[in-house]
């Protein structure tokens, strides 16, 4: 071979070696940032538990508005182990072992297993009534999934009393997927963001800030400022756009993006009834913090005294479990067969899927299709993803139900919310709603293909009023009202629909009207 061939295969090398140093550290997460993303997780999964106590009977009891009979003979594929019974005792004992199982997560105790049973589980939760998630549920999922394949119990853990590796940094291709999961997230919403002349011009935020159903604390008072609800609707355009650049820059320019992300997100948790979506958000966005920022935390909480506190407290907490078997620990009996699956399991699944998610974002913006096989498998793990979330056309009307009922003895009744029946515009959309979820549910009982539910939402408004009152109720009358009025509008345009007149001692489904 001569020297020139020689030389140019050096450099053809060098090149080569550069290039895989270069996507290592673009790919590459602090196991501190795995740490934190863990307990965030935990914590996250645990809150949305909390959260969802509030409406426990309406949603996931038979005695609410979805009991497992209607679960069943509406959605095919309903394998969950919440709709295996309607019963409230069955359901609050899975809600404590999805608890127990997230607080195992938060303090790293056999972190992957306890990961996967947190996944089956939120998978299970979210099958029992699909009417009422939104995209933070889809993210919350997906999280978890992913960090099945990461390794979070290597830091700040009770896993990590057998931990003896001097590394500080991990890439493989789960950190590849989940750093992409969260950029797909916004690359994908970008698309759709880009197809609607109203986001495009800089309407989008003031149009969004105009549906009141929507809107809390700071959200109410910005809603007239229209100049800066436009600058916001740039703002997050850039965020956007800019967010390949979460992929392509390290160090404290990678940071710097992260931040923006996260103060947008935190923005929205200020302004907007969308459930723990900015927190989960967070969550992700933990995960793009580089080394250099978990290094300046470090020196911050040794200078402010916070580090030695905490330290001692994980020294004594992997004290007090000392006794407890550490997954960190090799065992000569495990079979080496078993160990080269786990290492399989964690290299080529997360692979697979990767592939399967970007076919799926692209599928999202009309760009490809997902193959069938590739479909089921999505569709079987609730792992496919779209990422609209006010996009293309975002939310700009005030929504809300009037339910007028009729009493046994002839009188008129609010059935929904008590009280006198009245076709004005609540003062507060928002508070109407007694939850998020209950939001989600009852606007999602508004479109055709929820046809089913409208009885579903009239029956048990009929079983709630039968339940508390002596005079009994005997027909109901679903109405959606929409503010059709445009953000610069004097006066208001309701429009109102009737979605179902029920019978309450009639069948359990009825048509609508």
């Amino acid at each position: 071979m001569s020297s020139q061939s020689t030389s140019s295969l050096d450099r053809l090398s060098a090149a080569m070696d550069r290039f895989s140093v270069a996507l290592q550290r673009r790919f590459e997460i602090d196991l501190r940032a795995l740490a934190a993303f863990r307990i965030a997780l935990g914590l996250l999964i645990i809150l949305d538990l909390l959260n969802r106590t509030r409406d426990f009977h309406d949603f996931h009891t038979d005695a609410g508005i979805l009991p497992v009979k209607a679960l069943y003979s509406d959605y095919s594929d309903v394998y969950s182990l919440h709709a295996l019974s309607g019963e409230a005792w069955v359901q609050a004992l899975l809600f404590l072992i999805a608890g127990a199982f997230a607080l195992a997560m938060v303090l790293g105790y056999r972190t992957r297993f306890v990961t996967i049973v947190s996944w089956l589980l939120l998978m299970s939760l979210h099958i029992r009534n699909p009417m009422v998630l939104n995209g933070g549920d889809a993210l919350l999922r997906l999280l978890v999934f992913w960090g099945i394949f990461l390794p979070l119990g290597e830091r700040w853990s009770i896993d990590a009393r057998g931990v003896d590796r001097p590394r500080s940094t991990v890439a493989s291709e789960a950190t590849m997927a989940v750093l992409l999961q969260v950029f797909l997230m916004y690359a994908t919403n970008a698309i759709h963001k880009y197809r609607s002349d109203t986001w495009m011009d800089g309407e989008a935020v003031l149009y969004i800030f105009q549906a009141d159903h929507l809107t809390i604390l700071l959200g109410n008072v910005l809603a007239d400022q229209f100049m800066l609800l436009r600058v916001f609707t740039y703002a997050w355009l850039v965020c956007i756009f800019a967010s390949p650049l979460l992929l392509i820059l390290t160090g404290y320019p990678r940071a710097a993006l992260a931040t923006a992300f996260a103060g947008m997100h935190v923005g929205m948790f200020l302004t907007l009834r969308i459930d723990l979506f900015p927190l989960i958000s967070l969550a992700g966005l933990v995960l793009f913090y580089p080394p250099v920022v978990w290094d300046k935390v470090a020196d911050l909480a040794d200078r402010f005294g916070v580090a030695s506190p905490m330290r001692t407290r994980l020294e004594w907490l992997q004290r007090t479990t000392s006794e407890l078997p550490s997954p960190s620990v090799s065992s000569p009996s495990i079979p080496k067969v078993v160990t080269l699956g786990r290492g399989v399991f964690i290299s080529v699944v997360p692979a697979v899927f990767l592939f399967l998610i970007l076919f799926s974002n692209a599928a999202a913006v009309d760009y490809t299709e997902v193959p069938e096989p590739g479909e089921e498998i999505l569709d079987t793990t609730k792992t496919d993803q779209s990422w609209r979330m006010f996009a293309p056309e975002p939310t700009s009307n005030a929504r809300w139900l009037v339910a007028p009922g009729e009493l046994e003895n002839g009188s008129e009744v609010d059935a929904l919310n008590g009280g006198e029946v009245t076709w004005d515009k609540p003062p507060s959309v928002e508070r109407t709603y007694e939850s998020s979820r209950w939001r989600k549910y009852l606007l999602n009982m508004r479109y055709a293909s929820n046809e089913n539910h409208r009885s579903y939402s009239a029956n048990y408004l009929c079983e709630r009023w039968n339940a508390e009152h002596e005079t009994e109720l005997e027909t109901v009358t679903i109405y959606g009202l929409t503010d059709l009025a445009e953000p610069y509008d004097d006066e208001q345009d309701i429009a109102r629909f009737k979605l179902i007149e029920y019978d309450c001692s009639g069948d359990f489904v009825q048509e609508s009207a």
